[in-house]
């Protein structure tokens, strides 16, 4: 999505090799969470999947554009220019399907027996399109603070340059939809409000004001790692948030996490399988990540 910032092509090449080594390992966990939510949550996949065929099917068709324009536009030099639009429009679609996939998850699905009850454009709210607009500032934001990370020169002063805008956006879009969140469902309300409740997740809001703090500052006096460690905190936090707002439904105000879930001996059955494997793919992400540690070489063009 930082393509459009950036016109010179020997920088976006660079764009491309800073994320080339970890590239594939990280569509991993997309897998796994979609593999592991049909194994774990039968009930709840069924009924979000019916419900948000449309996101979903943007989001996968914008990710095969996204994964073929990025290993195109090296061999067909002649309409590079084309999969470089390719690779920006699919990075954007999935971002904003997955915006809208969420924040229609969060203002509810509507369930009448075990399966889902409502329309075709259900998930196209006011409310999911603010969280798709917050979602893509995010992810813009990771791109930017990572390649102040990985990179040096131009590229790195045009990633501050990016950055300096995009981290008060996410951060005024955060406050947004965590306040309208709070008003979408009484259930929510009293999650984080209720006593003693509140003084349990009151720490949440107040991790997100420091690392938003560590952001804007580490931008401000140009640091090259903080800005990244701090926009993966608020992500983690906003993931801890909306645990904290659904507990205990995982599909909001149908379905709880013990109605969802698959039955006991399943659930015994996948951990012995899964818990290896999760062990395994940290390690590999691990490593993929030590071994191409530190800046990406200005004439590194090996992708």
């Amino acid at each position: 999505m930082l393509f459009p910032f950036v016109r010179d092509a020997d920088q976006r090449g660079r764009m491309l090799s800073s994320i080339a080594p970890v590239w594939d390992g990280n569509e991993t966990w997309l897998v796994l969470g979609g593999g592991g939510l049909l194994a774990v949550f039968p009930l709840a996949y069924s009924i979000v999947l019916s419900a948000l065929y449309a996101p979903i099917i943007l989001m996968l068709l914008s990710l095969v554009f996204r994964g073929v324009a990025f290993e195109f536009r090296w061999q067909t030099p002649r309409a590079r220019k084309i999969w470089d639009r390719a690779f920006a429009l699919g990075s954007l679609g999935a971002a904003v399907a997955q915006g809208l996939a969420l924040g229609a998850l969060v203002q509810g699905i509507p369930v009448q027996g075990r399966a889902y009850a409502g329309g075709w454009w259900d998930w196209l709210t006011p409310f999911s399109i603010l969280t798709a607009i917050g979602l893509t500032l995010g992810y813009t934001l990771q791109g930017a603070t990572w390649l102040i990370m990985k990179t040096d020169g131009r590229l790195q002063r045009r990633a501050y340059d990016v950055a300096k805008w995009l981290a008060p956006a996410f951060l005024a879009a955060i406050g947004a939809v965590s306040l309208w969140t709070v008003y979408l469902n009484p259930t929510y309300a009293a999650n984080w409000f209720s006593w003693p409740r509140i003084l349990l997740v009151a720490p949440v809001p107040l991790l997100v004001a420091a690392a938003g703090y560590v952001l804007i500052t580490g931008i401000a006096r140009e640091q090259e790692r903080s800005p990244f460690l701090a926009t993966q905190a608020l992500f983690i936090l906003g993931f801890i948030g909306l645990g904290v707002s659904f507990y205990p439904y995982m599909v909001p105000n149908s379905v709880t996490i013990w109605q969802a879930a698959a039955p006991d001996k399943s659930l015994a059955f996948l951990l012995v399988g899964a818990a290896p494997l999760l062990l395994m793919v940290l390690g590999y992400t691990a490593y993929a990540y030590w071994v191409f540690r530190g800046k990406t070489p200005a004439d590194h063009h090996g992708y």
